[in-house]
């Protein structure tokens, strides 16, 4: 495709109806206002089809997921634990398995949840929808929605949940006696049971704090650690390990894994509106999908599945109606050497040099120059 053409789609590129994005913008600063309108066609069609076609497994996670984008506008935020620090902030729920994104939502601002309770809270009730998902999922969070509010709902809710916390989360326990010390030896644990809320500590190179309405505090597991013995040298040992911290860091890494392969091969590049960031991401998540349904379906059939690259370009081909697949280029029997002289542009002909033949760079013979006529 011609570069103009190219850029004169581009430019054309509408998602939702122009003159309802212009209603749309004279209501700014009104509750009315969606700051979302322009992508909402597109957006609705995509989550409808991430839920359609592949239904997660047991084990599941939510976390958040930076897109980046220079774009001055009320949707970017500032995440310093981030690789991608400035950008539009999701909130993805994956599959721990696989990485499928399975739904997410764009935070768009404060006033996008209203229940009172807090941000995390909102945004996890807004992904685990019972009626979708329905009952007997272990959901896995970071410290960031980690509260015993929303770990004892969802129970009632008949799904599990397991997340890291932080010690000043209201509801937490605050046990004075129970608490970690500092002198305490690498695997040492405490924890309290509140009904089906275990709450863990477990002294690792720092105090590593969990709760779940999963798992029991310790099931014997341990984890191998490096000590530094009395003679000064290192040495391998087991400790033991909380069966929640287990477990969460075998599940916990869904949404990493789908932002890992949406990165491979993204075709997010720089634009001039803030809605073809977000556009470009959408189609880098649906083709992600796409490649693991791929590899899913192979798996089931016994079968080898394609290469990332390999799968990405016979779905473009397949989209465009193209073949994937290049007729090889016929190479000449006989050697034809160009004159400079017949070279396009007269510029360049002082500075050409004296070519190779093209047969016996193919064939591997003995290599005839092409003879420097004027």
């Amino acid at each position: 495709m011609a570069r103009d053409r190219y850029l004169t789609i581009s430019w054309n590129i509408h998602i939702s109806d122009p003159e309802q994005d212009a209603k749309n913008d004279q209501t700014k600063g009104t509750p009315q206002h969606d700051k979302l309108f322009r992508l909402k066609p597109l957006l609705d069609t995509i989550l409808i089809a991430c839920k359609t076609h592949f239904h997660p497994r047991q084990h599941i996670a939510i976390d958040e997921r930076m897109v980046a984008t220079k774009a001055h506008t009320g949707m970017t935020q500032y995440m310093k634990a981030k690789p991608t620090k400035w950008g539009f902030k999701l909130f993805v729920l994956a599959d721990s398995s696989n990485g499928y994104t399975v739904d997410f939502a764009i935070y768009t601002g404060k006033s996008q949840f209203s229940s009172g309770v807090g941000l995390a809270y909102d945004a996890v009730l807004s992904l685990v929808n019972p009626s979708f998902l329905g009952g007997g999922y272990e959901l896995y969070v970071d410290n960031f929605y980690t509260s015993p509010k929303l770990f004892m709902d969802l129970f009632s809710m008949n799904i599990g949940a397991c997340g890291t916390y932080r010690d000043n989360r209201r509801g937490c326990p605050h046990i004075e006696n129970n608490s970690m010390k500092k002198k305490d030896e690498r695997g040492t644990i405490r924890w309290i049971r509140a009904g089906p809320l275990v709450f863990v500590k477990w002294m690792d190179s720092r105090e590593v704090s969990i709760c779940s309405t999963i798992h029991p505090a310790y099931e014997g597991a341990t984890a191998r650690r490096r000590f530094k013995g009395n003679d000064g040298k290192w040495v391998t040992r087991d400790v033991p390990c909380p069966q929640p911290i287990v477990e969460y860091n075998k599940h916990m890494g869904g949404v990493d894994l789908s932002d890992q392969l949406i990165q491979y091969y993204t075709i997010r590049h720089s634009t001039k509106r803030w809605y073809r960031t977000l556009f470009f991401h959408f189609m880098d998540i649906v083709a992600t999908n796409a490649y693991i349904l791929h590899k899913e379906l192979c798996t089931e059939k016994g079968e080898t599945p394609l290469s990332h690259l390999r799968f990405l370009e016979e779905l473009t081909a397949q989209l465009c109606g193209v073949s994937a697949t290049v007729p090889p280029v016929k190479a000449p029997a006989e050697h034809l050497p160009v004159p400079v002289s017949q070279q396009e542009d007269p510029s360049r002909r002082a500075s050409y040099g004296r070519k190779s033949c093209v047969h016996c760079r193919t064939t591997k013979q003995k290599i005839q120059s092409t003879p420097l006529e004027v």
